[in-house]
């Protein structure tokens, strides 16, 4: 087979798998690889877990796609699934994390234009990433994301990552332009950086105070990543617009734009669509992951295992001379390391049988599927060790 008719938006490691179970992949070779990636935070439940092979395969046989010009039931349940979780009051669904955070995006202008503010203003972070349209673009950092695709659209303030000073002078300079903030709870495009202790509560007062809508981006840390549903409930608050995808579909493309009903209510008949956002296939998978991961009990899991994965790095590579930093919350965890590795994840995948990602060139970030065990967390220290060696 040749990649010739492809474009060229990736560099793929030279490994193709043809089938997954639980936490592993096994390639063409019929190879087996502990899968530490897990899809970039998406296979939250393993791979081809029986329970979502049941349902896909039954819901395949029964109705794939009607449109949103009826009433789809499986999307109903889902929405209510998961505004109970969240605290908020009402789902869209979309295809993908770059439209649940279009959607998020479009109710702010909305949010700003019924309150008379004609060039409304979004704070945003830098090093953020929210996606890879032209709306979620401006409102992302990094160079290679944005290179050859200015002037993009929108209008944003960006702001250091953690830095309440440097939203208290932006809302002195432009506050009454300023309708909303838009944040990921940890970055991690760009390596698993976590906000300080408090922030994201700060940030919930702040906006409170101001009348602007806190917009939080849980596409990576959402669906129990962390340890909880969502991130924000770390800090016991709750936002006013959330995005989801990722692990909500476990594979099957799904986003998620939930709102505040008052938020919510400023879209109508009309101003916004999706012609496959919420079908039957997807919203029935999504259903049927929030009950694998309250049957299995996975969101204490994360958070064991993601204890217990960040101690034992800590233990065993703090003093490496190329280790920076060890970070993370959950299952969701960053190496920083001194300088680029530009072939160490397939150093790992090939000599080891692990999978890992590297982003920003030398941060190793750890996403494995959240029904992960100690032998399986004991087998990632144990190889990073060995290739950092």
């Amino acid at each position: 087979m040749t990649a010739a008719c492809l474009m060229t938006t990736y560099q793929p490691l030279d490994l193709s798998f043809i089938r997954g179970l639980g936490t592993r992949l096994w390639d063409q070779q019929g190879r087996e690889y502990l899968d530490a990636v897990a899809g970039v935070a998406v296979t939250n439940v393993g791979h081809s877990h029986p329970r979502l092979v049941a349902a896909i395969t039954e819901q395949a046989g029964l109705l794939l796609h009607t449109s949103n010009l009826y009433s789809i039931d499986w999307q109903q349940r889902l929405a209510q699934r998961l505004s109970t979780l969240s605290g908020l009051d009402q789902a869209f669904f979309n295809n993908s994390g770059a439209e649940a955070n279009e959607t998020a995006l479009k109710l702010a202008r909305l949010y700003g234009w019924k309150k008379g503010i004609e060039q409304p203003l979004v704070v945003v972070m830098d090093n953020a990433f929210h996606g890879r349209t032209l709306g979620t673009m401006s409102a992302s950092d990094g160079p290679s994301v944005r290179l050859g695709f200015q002037r993009l659209p929108g209008d944003f303030i960006k702001v250091g990552f953690g830095d309440l000073a440097a939203l208290e002078a932006v809302t002195q300079a432009f506050g009454a332009r300023i309708v909303a903030v838009l944040l990921e709870p940890i970055q991690g495009e760009s390596g698993v950086q976590l906000a300080p202790p408090g922030y994201l509560k700060a940030l919930r007062d702040h906006c409170t105070r101001q009348g602007w809508l806190l917009m939080l981006d849980e596409i990576q840390t959402g669906i129990g990543r962390t340890g909880q549903w969502f991130a924000f409930q770390h800090e016991g608050i709750v936002p006013d617009v959330m995005t989801l995808a990722k692990g909500l579909g476990n594979g099957i493309p799904i986003g998620a734009c939930l709102a505040r009903k008052a938020v919510a209510q400023l879209f109508t008949p009309g101003s916004h669509g999706s012609t496959f956002g919420g079908n039957p296939l997807a919203c029935r998978v999504g259903c049927t992951v929030l009950d694998i991961i309250e049957e299995q009990g996975l969101l204490e899991n994360a958070a064991l295992q993601g204890e217990r994965l960040l101690a034992r790095l800590r233990v065993e590579l703090s003093e490496h001379p190329h280790v920076l930093a060890i970070r993370g919350q959950g299952l969701m965890i960053g190496i920083e390391l001194a300088r680029p590795y530009r072939d160490l994840a397939l150093i790992a995948a090939r000599e080891h049988g692990l999978l890992i990602n590297v982003t920003r060139g030398k941060i190793i970030r750890l996403l494995p599927p959240l029904t992960i065990d100690a032998k399986e967390v004991d087998m990632i220290v144990r190889t990073l060790s060995r290739c950092l060696a």
